[in-house]
């Protein structure tokens, strides 16, 4: 295994741009006593203001608000135990002690008053710790309560217009919408009280910082920018493949499944940025208008494609670590008769000059033999002359590994040592932890920052979300009407369908081994 290591790293940085300047504001988490709250928000929000660790003081007080009372020491308690088991950063007394001190709850989210309290509430903790009206509505609700949220929010009066001299922001999670109709309803409601300028629509896989590499390694690179299309490229795989199983999400899960709980945000994100035309700027709106063409560029999958394009599955019992597991029917809270993917697979086509012909692999499963999300760019083979003679050679591949073990590797071909001449792949390796000093950011970390210092690079607008769903409408609408159309089964631990294989092989092709 050859390294990829950087002379003098820090010594030969160049700091194109610094953290932006982020203004005192209040955070209200809508939905406080949730699982996303415990696990993520407020482990992020802590190790923001860490006493000067991670990423340094930032100025802010936190409202939960959500449906059951809670008092607030048992709020508090709450959340320190949650962040000592989530944040990235060890657990400090005094640390936690000033967090707690601007951690507040707040009950009575389904109360006709509830949202008359919160602006009091909020207006309180304001005068106490003297910050201003700079407001962050993090809307960790389901979905269908979105609509609502905001529409009472206006009602109450907490809503700022644009150019105020203090800002309202809304951050909106995923799933946005269950399909292409639904998708564009909640747009046009959160529209009604906000504007696009205000909205924050998160996918916490943009905060990874080898997504964030992913425009620098192609647009600060001359190497792989003049290599990256059609005249090189013979295909991209994008695999999102995950060990665990649905656990305790079925009642999220089964209604949604796999394409659109994965494929219609993650993906088509990864994708976008992999393959999309360099941007006018890095400016937020170039950046997301790039993203956007490309999307607009990606070939619909045809009536009666998706048979030939899509591949779907379904585990079944196996192990995991060893361990035997369930299959998807007998999972707690899933109904026997559920017709719901667990796994995807995709055959695509990006219908631009850069990338005609070249076909895109997209694959997604639970309960798969490995964790691991990756982009593998594999270059065209050599020609059949000099070293490819006497026997078929690898081709060039670059691997962009996003989790668990974030980096990127480039398969190349050298001589080993030795009098005769036998040529072996190696690969040049970087892992950014081992690369680079200091704390990587966790994701929310990152995208909660940009939220409050109003940077929407990382986010997607109304306009990608409902041409991503576009793209998996189709999809749905021929599994929907199509029942020949076949719901492949698949082991737990295995790396999904024998379709799945049978899609990539069809083209001489295979998947990367994980």
């Amino acid at each position: 295994m050859a390294a990829c290591v950087a002379e003098n790293p820090v010594e030969h940085s160049y700091h194109i741009a610094q953290p932006q300047a982020v203004p005192a504001c209040t955070v209200v988490i809508f939905g406080a006593s949730g699982d996303l709250a415990r696990r993520k928000l407020v482990p992020a929000l802590y190790n923001l203001r860490a006493c000067g660790q991670g990423m340094g003081h930032h100025e802010f007080a936190i409202l939960g608000f959500a449906r059951r009372p809670i008092a607030v020491d048992t709020f508090r308690e709450q959340m320190r135990d949650a962040v000592a088991q989530y944040s990235r950063l060890e657990l400090d007394d005094k640390c936690w002690h000033e967090f707690a001190e601007r951690l507040d709850y707040l009950g009575g989210l389904d109360q006709p008053a509830g949202f008359d309290r919160l602006r009091m509430r909020l207006e309180q903790l304001e005068a106490t710790y003297g910050l201003p009206p700079n407001r962050i509505y993090y809307l960790s609700i389901p979905p269908e309560g979105i609509n609502e949220a905001v529409a009472r929010l206006e009602q109450a009066g907490l809503i700022g217009r644009p150019g105020a001299p203090h800002f309202s922001r809304v951050v909106v999670e995923k799933p946005i919408g269950h399909d292409l109709e639904s998708a564009r309803e909640t747009n046009r409601s959160i529209l009604k009280h906000f504007a696009e300028s205000q909205i924050f629509r998160i996918d916490h896989y943009l905060g990874k910082e080898t997504v964030q590499n992913l425009l620098v390694l192609r647009f600060s690179n001359t190497i792989f920018e003049r290599m990256w299309g059609a005249r090189n490229v013979d295909h991209v795989q994008i695999t999102v493949a995950e060990s665990e199983g649905v656990g305790s999400r079925s009642m999220y899960y089964d209604p949604s499944g796999a394409l659109r709980d994965m494929v219609q945000n993650h993906m088509l994100q990864l994708l976008a940025l992999i393959a999309m035309e360099p941007p006018v700027s890095l400016e937020a709106d170039a950046i997301r208008e790039s993203k956007l063409n490309l999307l607009r560029a990606l070939r619909p999958i045809a009536a009666g494609e998706a048979a030939s394009q899509v591949v779907r599955g379904r585990y079944t019992s196996g192990t995991n670590d060893g361990q035997p597991v369930r299959g998807y029917l007998e999972e707690q809270g899933i109904p026997g008769n559920s017709r719901t993917e667990t796994f995807v697979a995709i055959k695509g086509f990006i219908d631009n000059w850069r990338w005609a012909g070249v076909p895109f692999y997209l694959r997604t499963g639970k309960r798969m033999g490995a964790r691991e999300s990756l982009i593998h760019i594999q270059f065209k083979d050599l020609p059949r002359i000099l070293f490819n003679r006497a026997g078929v050679l690898p081709a060039n591949a670059l691997t962009l590994r996003i989790q668990p073990d974030e980096g990127f590797s480039f398969a190349v071909l050298a001589k080993q040592p030795g009098l005769g001449v036998t040529i072996s792949p190696v690969r040049m390796n970087l892992r950014y932890q081992s690369e680079f000093e200091g704390p990587v950011p966790d994701a929310y970390e990152r995208l909660l920052l940009d939220v409050m210092a109003g940077d929407h690079t990382l986010f997607v607008s109304a306009s990608f979300v409902e041409q991503s769903w576009a793209f998996v409408q189709s999809i749905l609408d021929q599994w929907g009407s199509d029942y020949s159309i076949p719901l492949n089964e698949y082991r737990a631990g295995s790396m999904g369908p024998e379709a799945a294989d049978r899609l990539i092989q069809a083209d001489g092709r295979q998947w990367l081994t994980l």
